[in-house]
């Protein structure tokens, strides 16, 4: 009876059906990327502020007007103490703020800002160069990357994925 019992259950795995899904997935990129020229500027303008305690205005300071190539010009006010003999104080500031801009855009060329405006506040990043930057996968999911020049990023996958169930 173990012998029966034995060579059944033999045959009945031995005939019993394979049932897995097997999936197998290859996913392959390259990213290059050359970064942007880019400037932020900020006009800085003209300013003026006065205080004071135990002071007494004769002439109002004033600012010019303001014209390309120019100066805005300042005029310092005129002062008199209010009370002999007591404690005063006086402040007066002046800011020049940015003339108008001879440039007011400009182009950019192979990456490169020639010339920009100048301003009180000024941000600039270069731009990339890409130069030799490449990239290739080949069919077997070789990856061959070249980098570039300044500014330049290069990113190479090969994800190969593989489910049974």
């Amino acid at each position: 009876m173990r012998r029966f019992l034995f060579v059944s259950c033999l045959t009945f795995f031995a005939i019993s059906p394979a049932s897995a899904d097997i999936t197998h997935a290859i996913k392959s990129s390259i990213s290059l990327t050359v970064d942007g020229a880019g400037s932020i500027s900020t006009r800085v303008p003209s300013s003026m502020a006065v205080s004071g305690s135990n002071v007494t205005l004769g002439t109002a300071p004033t600012l010019g007007a303001l014209t390309s190539g120019t100066a805005v010009g300042y005029t310092p006010g005129a002062y008199s103490i209010t009370t002999a003999g007591d404690a005063f104080s006086y402040t007066e500031s002046y800011i020049e703020g940015d003339d108008v801009p001879t440039i007011l855009s400009t182009t950019v060329t192979a990456g490169v800002v020639p010339a920009m405006p100048i301003f009180g506040s000024n941000t600039t990043t270069s731009g990339g160069v890409a130069g030799t930057l490449a990239g290739t996968i080949a069919t077997d999911g070789a990856l061959a990357i070249t980098a570039g020049g300044a500014g330049t990023t290069a990113i190479g996958q090969v994800i190969q994925e593989l489910t049974i169930r």
